[in-house]
C-alpha cells in the first residue's frame, strides 16, 4: 500500500512539472524576441506612449497640430508733409503763367527809354487785365510814374525793383496772416471753411490739415458737408493719410450738429485745431447762407470760431471780390485760401481781395499735389510774379 501512494505522489509531481515547462514555452513563443540593451529587456520597461513627431518629408505636406494666430496687418505707412517754411519759394515755378503779365509785359514796357502816356495806358492794362482792380491799378501806376520822374530811373534792375517794392506795399505786407491754430482754454482752435461750390474747398481741407500737421499741430476733421455723397469720404481719405481722425454724420443729416461733435471730440482727445468743412454754397442763395450762419452759431456753444477761411478760385477773378463780401458778412471771414493760382494769369487778385475787403490772403494753392498749398508771404510772391530772369 506505501508503494502505492509513493507512486501516486511521483506522478503527480511528474506530471505539476512536465506543466510547468511547457506553459512558458507556450508564452515565449506568442511574445516577440527580447532586444538586449544595457542589460535590460525590452520586457521589463514600463510602455512608452505613442510618439507625435513625423517624418520631416511627412510633415511638410500636414497643417500643423496647434495653429498659429495669424499675424495682424500693419498699419499703412503715413504721409509726412513737406515743411511749410519756404514753400511758396520752392512753388515759383507754379506761377509761370502769370508771370507772362507781371514780369515780361511789365518790364519790357517799364525799360523802354522813353515813357510815354501810352506806354503807361499800357501798363495800366496789364494790371487791370492781371485781376489786379482799377483802384489798386491807378496807385500803383501813380507812384510809379512819380519815382521814375524822381529817380530817372532806366535800367530794367531799378525798374524792377522799384516794381517790387510797389506791389509788395499793394500787399500790405503788415496784415497778420498767420492761422490761429493754438488751442486755448481747455480747447482745441476751431477752422470753419466755407466757400462756393466748386472752388476746390474740400480738398483745400485736407491739404490745410497737412500745411497744420507739417507745422507740429494734431488735427482733426469735421465733415460738415453732408449734402454731398463724396465729401465726407474725401474728407476723411486726407485725413488718414496723415493720421488725423474724421467726425462725421449720416448723408443729408444737419451740419450744424456734425460740427457740434466734431469740436466736442477734438475737446474730449485733446487736438490741437479742429478744421469743419462745410458745404459749398452759392452767396446769393439766402436760405443756405443762414444755415452756414447756424453752423458757426452751434459751434460756438463751444467756444468762439478761431479762424473762418473764405476759399476763392483764383480764376473766377473779380466775381470772386462779391463772394467774399457776402461771405464776411454772414460769418466773418478772418482769411481768404486764394486756390488754382497757377492755373491763371491773373494773380493780381490777391491785391484786390485784400484791398477791397481788408481781408488778408493767407495761403495760396499753386497745384494739385497734396503739398501744394502755401503761406502767403508778399514778397515772396511778388518775386515769384516777376521771375528772375524778367
Amino acid at each position: 500500500m506505501e508503494y502505492v501512494v509513493a507512486a501516486v505522489i511521483l506522478l503527480v509531481v511528474l506530471v505539476a512539472g512536465g506543466i510547468g515547462l511547457v506553459v512558458p514555452r507556450m508564452r515565449r513563443r506568442q511574445l516577440p524576441p527580447a532586444e538586449t540593451g544595457g542589460g535590460t529587456t525590452t520586457l521589463e520597461r514600463e510602455p512608452e506612449a505613442p510618439s507625435l513627431q513625423v517624418p520631416a518629408e511627412v510633415d511638410e505636406g500636414l497643417p500643423p497640430l496647434i495653429e498659429e494666430k495669424p499675424a495682424e496687418p500693419e498699419a499703412p505707412a503715413l504721409d509726412k508733409p513737406e515743411p511749410t517754411a519756404g514753400r511758396l519759394v520752392r512753388l515759383r515755378a507754379r506761377l509761370s503763367r502769370s508771370q507772362n503779365i507781371f514780369g515780361r509785359g511789365l518790364l519790357s514796357v517799364l525799360s523802354r527809354d522813353h515813357l510815354d502816356e501810352d506806354a503807361w495806358e499800357e501798363i495800366e492794362d496789364s494790371l487791370i487785365s492781371a485781376d489786379v482792380g482799377v483802384e489798386a491799378t491807378q496807385v500803383i501806376v501813380a507812384r510809379l510814374r512819380e519815382r521814375v520822374r524822381v529817380l530817372g530811373s532806366r535800367t530794367v534792375s531799378e525798374v524792377r525793383e522799384q516794381l517790387t517794392e510797389e506791389l509788395v506795399a499793394a500787399l500790405d505786407p503788415e496784415l497778420d496772416r498767420s492761422l490761429k491754430t493754438t488751442p486755448h482754454d481747455g480747447r482745441p482752435a476751431v477752422m470753419l471753411v466755407v466757400g462756393v461750390n466748386g472752388a476746390g474747398k474740400t480738398t483745400t481741407c485736407g491739404k490745410i490739415g497737412r500745411v497744420l500737421i507739417a507745422d507740429g499741430r494734431t488735427v482733426l476733421f469735421g465733415a460738415a458737408d453732408t449734402f454731398r455723397a463724396a465729401a465726407a469720404d474725401q474728407i476723411q481719405t486726407w485725413g488718414e493719410r496723415v493720421g488725423a481722425e474724421t467726425v462725421r454724420g449720416p448723408e443729408g443729416g444737419d451740419p450744424a450738429s456734425v460740427a457740434f461733435d466734431a469740436v466736442k471730440r477734438g475737446i474730449d482727445t485733446g487736438i490741437d485745431t479742429v478744421v469743419i468743412d462745410t458745404a459749398g454754397r452759392l452767396q446769393n442763395k439766402v436760405g443756405l447762407m443762414d444755415e452756414l450762419g447756424k453752423v458757426k452759431r452751434v459751434v460756438e456753444k463751444h467756444g468762439p470760431v478761431d479762424e473762418t477761411l473764405l476759399v476763392l478760385d483764383a480764376t473766377t477773378g473779380q466775381n470772386g471780390l462779391e463772394q467774399a463780401r457776402v461771405f464776411t458778412e454772414v460769418v466773418d471771414v478772418t482769411g481768404v485760401v486764394l486756390t488754382k493760382l497757377d492755373g491763371t494769369a491773373k494773380g493780381g487778385i490777391v491785391i484786390a481781395v485784400q484791398r477791397k475787403l481788408g481781408i488778408p490772403v493767407k495761403l495760396v494753392g499753386l497745384g494739385e499735389g497734396p503739398d501744394d498749398l502755401a503761406p502767403f508771404e508778399p514778397a515772396a510772391f511778388v518775386e515769384a510774379l516777376l521771375g528772375s530772369d524778367a
